[in-house]
Parts: C-alpha cells; structure tokens; sequence
C-alpha cells in the first residue's frame, strides 16, 4: 500500500522517454567520441563526449568524464566535465557533479555534491537528429555560409 519513495524515483528515472534507451552496463567502460538520438543510461564508465538528442541516465554506479550536451538529464553518479542541458537537470541524492553546468532548470535533492559554474539559459540548442548528407555535382549552387555568403570557385 505504501512505496518507499525513493526506490519509485529510481525506477522512474529508468524508463525511457522515447521508448528507447541505449544503455552502457555496470563493468563496461568506454573512451572517445558517442552519439545517440535516444535516451541512453549509462551505469559503466565514459570517458569522452557525449551528445544525445534525447533523455541521459546516469546510474548511481555511472560515471562520465567529458563533455555532454543533452535535451534532459538525470544525475545519481558522478559526473565531472561540461554539461549542457536544454530542459531539466535533475541530481539526486547520491550525484556527485564537478566542472561547469548549463541548463534551463535544475533540481537537486538533499545530499548531492554540487561543485560546479553554474549558467541558467532559456533556449539552449539541442542536437537533432543526423539526416543523410545530400550528394552534389560541382555545378550545383554552393549552400550559404555562416554569415549568409556562398561561396564561389571564380
């Protein structure tokens, strides 16, 4: 009749919010570069960046050193680096999160270790999802520039 409420936070931030969920296990370590444009839940080791499109769990036996940028995320490991998060940061109790955040909100439970620079921005970008790269011939129009220039070949 009555939950420990703790246990159904945890089994909250388990489930996916796109139906999908990448997921990297306890005892499984990983250096480099990772993309994903779903949730992904790591409770193994990251050492390296990550973008994701979606929702990031980090486990309470997780770990990630590096940089991240998120839509949302969900702290109860250790995290140090620079996190940018478009919608909610939520550390619970047993987060530990060093290194620079920015992010729209942010909740913290009681007992998480927040040592960080903190930036709270509205409008943050998230990375969306990769399309295919469209094949061209040399005498197609180039596409615009940064600044709104084309570039030529005279």
């Amino acid at each position: 009749m009555f939950g420990n409420s703790k246990e159904e936070d945890v089994r909250r931030s388990a489930v996916p919010s796109s139906g999908v969920v990448n997921s990297l296990v306890k005892g499984t370590a990983v250096g480099g570069k990772i993309k994903c444009d779903s949730d992904i839940r790591i409770d193994g080791v990251i050492k390296g960046d990550l973008v994701c499109a979606a929702k990031l769990i980090i486990g309470p036996t997780g770990v990630i050193e590096g940089n991240v940028i998120c839509q949302s995320a969900v702290i109860e490991g250790r995290y140090k680096g620079n996190i940018r998060v478009a919608e909610l940061l939520n550390l619970r109790e047993t987060a530990v999160v060093e290194g620079e955040v920015t992010a729209r909100s942010i909740q913290m439970q009681a007992g998480a270790v927040f040592n960080v620079i903190c930036r709270m921005e509205t409008g943050l970008a998230t990375p969306a999802p990769k399309q295919p790269e469209k094949k061209s011939d040399k005498n197609d129009a180039k596409e615009p520039v940064a600044g709104g220039a084309a570039e030529s070949n005279g």
